[in-house]
């Protein structure tokens, strides 16, 4: 099995939609852009963001198992994918890769 690296690429703030539906809540999120974290043996990686890692989890098994070409070559490199978690207030995107050992 392959370990999948996981890369914090992108956040995003929706203040607009935080200020109108959202409680407020101190730590949404503690991801940090540029964060890495490896993924063994398809296992949610310590510190990673549960509701995150419910969103990408079967991506990184599909990677982790040697999977290809999500979704018909829509990556140009075919042992990756582009997954953002599910928080519709402070999106995070996040890029995996299959990792050679």
């Amino acid at each position: 099995m392959k370990r999948v690296r996981i890369t914090v690429m992108r956040m995003a703030c929706y203040e607009d939609l935080m200020q109108k539906y959202e409680n407020p809540i101190e730590h949404a999120c503690e991801m940090r852009l540029g964060q890495t974290f490896i993924s063994e043996n398809w296992q949610k990686p310590e510190g990673f963001c549960d509701s995150a890692w419910d969103s990408i989890s079967s991506f990184v098994m599909t990677l982790a198992h040697g999977g290809q070409d999500i979704y018909d070559g829509w990556m140009k490199n075919p042992r990756s994918a582009m997954i953002s978690c599910n928080d519709g207030f402070r999106p995070v995107s996040f890029y995996l890769e299959a990792l050679d050992d």
